[in-house]
This record gives C-alpha cells, structure tokens and sequence, in this order.
C-alpha cells in the first residue's frame, strides 16, 4: 500500500520538473529556417530516447520536433508496454494530462477574441456561485469559520488562466481542503482504476456545472491575484467555455480547435477502434514500473464523468505537434486560420496580474517565469517559450522566437522519478547549439 511518505500527490499529477526548460531559448542564437534545411537528425534526443528505453526507465518514447510550419522528425523507440511487441510512433496514444491546461487556455482566448469573455471580467459574471469567496487565513489549513476570510478583489478570468485565483488542487493540497474534494468528487482527472490505492481516491461528479459549483463552495487558500498556486483553475474555465459559448467544453475543443488543426488523435475518451494504439501507464515503486493502466483496460476507454480540462486529454505526438504547429504559425496551420494572431500573442506573453506579490510568481531551478493561457512563458533569454509538461513524463513546448516545436511522449508516475522534462528541453538545445556552431 503506498503512502504519501512513499510519493506526494503533487508529484502524481503535477508533473512540472523545469530547471532545464530556460535552456532551449539560450541555446538557440540562430534563425530556425536555416536549421530545418539542414535535415537535423537530433543525436542528443536520439540518445536520451534509446537510453531511457534500453534501461528500461519506460517502455517506450516518442520525441517530436519541427521548425515554423515545416513537417516534424519523429524519433521513437520502444513499445506501448513492457509486454508488448507493439512499437510506438508518431501516432501512438499517451495521457498528456496537464499539457491539456494550454488547449483549454487557448480556448479561452479564443473566447476572449469572439467577444464572449473579458480577460480581466470577474468570474462570478458567469458563474455567479463564485461571488463573496472566502479566503484561508492559514494556508491549506483548517476549514472553519476562524479560519476564514472575505476575498479581497474577485477571481477573474486572468487569475484562472494564470493559476493565480487562489483555488485549491487535490494533488496540491495536503490538508482537509484535499479530503473535501475527494470526498466531495471535486476530482479533475482520472488515472486508474485502482481506487484502493489512496493517491487514486476519488469518483469524479457528474458534470462540469456540478464540479465548478463544488469547487465554488470551498474556500481558496489565497488571496486572489497575490500568488502562483497550481490549482483547479483550467477545469473551472472549462465550464466558463460551456456557459459563455453555448456549446459543451468537449464540443467546442472539437471544432475549435481539433478539426481546424487536423488533430484526430486527441480525445477525452480513446474510440474502441483506436485502443490498439494505446500506451501502458506505469508507476514507479522503488524504481519498479507498476502497470497501473493497461490499454486493454484503460479507464480512457470509458467516457469520463466530465471533460477535464487541466488534465483530461489522450494526444498522440503528431497530433499535439499540429496544435503546437498552429502556435508556430500564429493561430495558422496549412492555411486554415484557427485563432487570430493577436490572440497567439495575448495567450503566450506573461498575464501575471498587477496584483501579484513580490515573491508570488511562478519559478523553478532558480529561474523566474511568466504565465500565459494555461503554460509558462519564458523570460529574458528564454524569451519566446511557451507550453507546459504532463503527469506521466510527457512535455510540450514551443519557442516562438524561432519557431522551434517540441513534445515527448512517454508514461511514468511520478514524473519527478526521473529528470526527463528536465533532460528533453536540455537535449534539444544542445543539439541545436552544436548545429550552429558546425554551421558556422
């Protein structure tokens, strides 16, 4: 039985391992057009790729790269399973848990850009459960009246997009603000079906309305727009998208953004016609990878009680290429213009509120970040960086200086067993940098 002095619940889900990320700004002082014509084979990825897979760290890897609008290099090794003879690629299936946060902020900016929402409108306009919030004095302590506070300013849709609302997160939480949501089925994901693990605990409620209105009832844990929390703002913002444009959260990431992007391998609920492509999920017990997920068996092959949208998605890395591709080319993908250049730019520049204490941003390994719709975004050299990373090991980042694409693919919990999210970004630069110096 595991206990959360064996692994945090932040460790699950969080999956934010950063120190590395500032690297592929720093490591790119060139023109990105120059290097996609050179046919760059990655020998840095190449090996970070095979060597986890040879060591047996996960059963299989999927690195995709690619510059401005140009076709993307897959380099892949392994298979869906430690028992499978199944080799995965560019269309294999992974659960990319929380790099769904940057699709859903997109679509929240592609609201703001309808019309449909102000970046800075309190969010009780829309939700009006939100209104006359109390605040934890003590933070993640008890939920009592003499621990509580009135809010002093309202949530705003920027607070959400910038996880600065002060709203609370299972996996965050160690208090009974965590009990209460797992109690309550204010649960914004789903792992396994082991439910007798405690890390597992949960039943999700029925709907989105159900899990913001629940959400809505607890307290925050801080003043809103004083301070970076993870937290259940993306999956509140999914309900905002459902109230605001008429059409439900899943419907809408369909023909907003999916169709128009031709991404047909991201789901909320795998097809059964698709489960072949499936990847295992692991967990790591004193190094031992633990199926906890099987394809065959997958809870992704049920429909979820709700669409997630901070940690709900299956992706395949060609598909969630063509969303960063989209990205690259500033709201286009093949001539198809699936949000305005002016809303890539909002999305993916700091929205950090003016409100925001001193020491209240978002950092890692030492280095300060901003944060856009949903992901980080780089600041001085590792200006032009925007994305985010996912429970299992997965990443997804863009360098919109240069165009640079660049997600991995893979599937282990914790993500903090291992420095990959580290390790990826650090290769890519690399391999970039020893590009331009051979190129003079």
């Amino acid at each position: 039985m595991l206990n959360h002095a064996q692994i945090s619940r932040r460790a699950v889900l969080r999956g934010a391992a950063l120190t590395g990320a500032g690297a592929v700004a720093s490591g790119l002082p060139f023109a990105g057009a120059a290097i996609a014509q050179t046919g760059m084979q990655w020998p840095e990825v190449n090996r970070m790729v095979e060597s986890y897979v040879a060591e047996r760290k996960v059963s299989g890897m999927v690195a995709t790269l690619g510059f401005g609008q140009r076709v993307a290099q897959t380099i892949a090794a392994g298979t869906r399973a430690f028992d499978s003879r199944d080799a995965v690629g560019p269309d294999s299936l992974f659960r990319i848990y929380s790099m769904t946060k940057p699709i859903t902020g997109m679509a929240t900016v592609m609201c703001i850009q309808d019309g449909l929402l102000g970046l800075d409108q309190p969010l009780a306009e829309i939700l009006p459960a939100f209104a006359n919030m109390q605040v934890q004095k003590t933070y993640d302590g008890a939920i009592t009246a003499d621990n509580l506070e009135a809010a002093a300013r309202p949530i705003t849709i920027r607070h959400l997009l910038t996880h600065t609302a002060g709203l609370g997160y299972g996996i965050v939480q160690q208090g009974p603000i965590a009990e209460a949501m797992a109690t309550r089925g204010l649960v914004p994901g789903q792992v396994s079906r082991m439910q007798n693990l405690p890390i597992f605990r949960g039943t999700p409620v029925g709907s989105l309305a159900a899990f913001a209105d629940g959400i809505a009832r607890l307290p925050l844990v801080y003043q809103p727009g004083t301070k970076w929390s993870y937290s259940v703002a993306l999956d509140v913002l999914g309900r905002v998208i459902e109230v605001v444009s008429g059409m439900a959260f899943d419907a809408f990431l369909q023909s907003r953004i999916f169709d128009p992007c031709g991404m047909t391998s991201t789901y909320f609920r795998v097809p059964a016609s698709e489960a072949s492509r499936l990847t295992a999920s692991y967990f790591l017990l004193q190094g031992v990878p633990l199926p906890i997920d099987p394809p065959a068996s997958s809870i992704y092959l049920d429909e979820p009680a709700f669409p997630f949208g901070g940690a709900g998605l299956v992706s395949s890395g060609r598909d969630y290429d063509r969303f960063l591709q989209m990205l690259a080319g500033w709201g286009e993908i093949n001539g198809v213009r699936v949000m305005s250049e002016p809303a890539v730019r909002l999305a993916t520049t700091d929205l950090f509120p003016g409100t925001l204490a001193a020491d209240g941003g978002f950092s890692s390994g030492g280095r300060e970040f901003g944060f856009g719709a949903g992901g980080l975004v780089g600041r001085g050299d590792a200006a032009g960086l925007y994305g985010w990373f996912g429970a299992a090991g997965t990443a997804g980042l863009i360098n919109l200086r240069y165009g640079l694409r660049h997600n991995l693919m893979t599937q282990y919990m914790p993500s903090t067993a291992y420095p990959l999210q580290n390790d990826f970004p650090l290769a890519v630069a690399a391999d970039a940098a020893a590009l331009m110096r051979t190129a003079g």
